[in-house]
């Protein structure tokens, strides 16, 4: 069944490289979601997506950019793997709301409001207090929605995501995290966070990264997707799908860009522990993408019927994405 499937990553950030690019169409994976940038601002995000451009001329064979929803169907097609571009950060479009429509037209599909701290647009999820969404953010996400751009509220806190779903005029996403009933991570998110993202149409992307699981790298296949199926009841089944949130081989250096960018002389620890300063052992039963088809395998034992399984694993996310990334005419 899973070579069948239209498989869509919600979010990796690895090393790119044409190993890595052979282990996605392995594992059947017909689009991922890349994380380009996390602090880069203007420029450097440009250089990011000059680096994607060579990537895709020297891999062409095995990968291709997604400029439309349209393109993950023909993906699947081809036999290629689709790549979309996204930010975890606001930082590319530094303090201009005109850098949303220029990096619409880059292909930069999806954008976080805030990675952890506050930022311009909203409040991220370490802060001590959580102010919600500013009102750059609100034109932000309006802008967001005219363009055709995904507003992503993965490391945001509380009240900004509340926020931004509630002023968002098209459904947001999670691309990457769990409940926080599942397990208790400043990144996890709210039973009252997920019924409302549910409600308006949104999506959550299941996270595989083991400090968002119980019992961290060695949380069991059986515990994830017990916990898919209670979100499942809780958010409905149109509205869940997979963020892996894998970085594969990367270096320390890079965990410490995304946790300390330019802000801090010192080292950040994320949810506050020495324990969590590199990075964690991979799951035994996703050490990478040519495992996907165990997902799939562990959600069929669940229980989930045949065409359940489809939608988690991509076309709930396909189909947020059909209407989402089209742009609007006018104001």
């Amino acid at each position: 069944m899973h070579n069948d499937l239209i498989v869509i990553d919600g979010l990796q950030y690895s090393n790119w490289s044409r190993g890595i690019f052979e282990q996605l169409r392995e594992g059947g994976v017909t689009m991922v979601h890349a994380t380009i940038v996390y602090h880069e601002q203007i420029r450097e995000t440009l250089l990011r997506i000059a680096e994607w451009n060579r990537l895709f001329e020297q891999n062409g064979d095995l990968i291709m950019p997604v400029k439309s929803a349209a393109d993950i169907r023909r993906a699947k097609m081809l036999g290629k793997v689709g790549v979309m571009f996204g930010a975890q950060n606001c930082s590319p479009i530094e303090d201009d709301i005109g850098m949303i429509e220029v990096m619409r037209e880059l292909n930069l599909m999806i954008m976080q409001l805030t990675y952890n701290n506050q930022s311009l647009l909203a409040c991220g999820c370490y802060e001590a207090e959580d102010s919600g969404v500013t009102r750059f953010g609100r034109q932000a996400i309006r802008e967001m929605n005219r363009v055709g751009m995904i507003v992503d509220m993965s490391h945001s806190g509380e009240r900004s995501t509340l926020d931004a779903i509630e002023i968002s005029e098209r459904p947001i996403v999670i691309s990457h995290a769990n409940p926080s009933s599942f397990h208790a991570a400043k990144r996890n998110k709210s039973e009252r966070v997920l019924k409302a993202l549910g409600e308006s149409g949104g999506l959550l992307g299941f996270s595989l990264y083991p400090f968002h699981l119980k019992n961290g790298s060695d949380c069991s296949l059986e515990d994830f997707c017990d916990m898919v199926a209670r979100t499942a009841d809780l958010m409905g089944i149109e509205h869940i799908g997979i963020g892996t949130d894998l970085c594969q081989e990367q270096p320390l250096s890079v965990l410490e860009w995304m946790r300390n960018g330019r802000w801090s002389k010192e080292k950040d620890y994320g949810e506050g522990s020495k324990s969590n300063a590199d990075w964690p052992r991979p799951l035994p039963w996703f050490r990478d993408s040519r495992d996907f088809p165990n997902l799939t395998a562990g959600l069929l034992a669940r229980g989930f019927d045949r065409d359940d399984v489809a939608r988690i694993m991509g076309l709930n996310w396909l189909h947020l994405l059909e209407d989402g990334l089209s742009p609007r005419s006018g104001p």
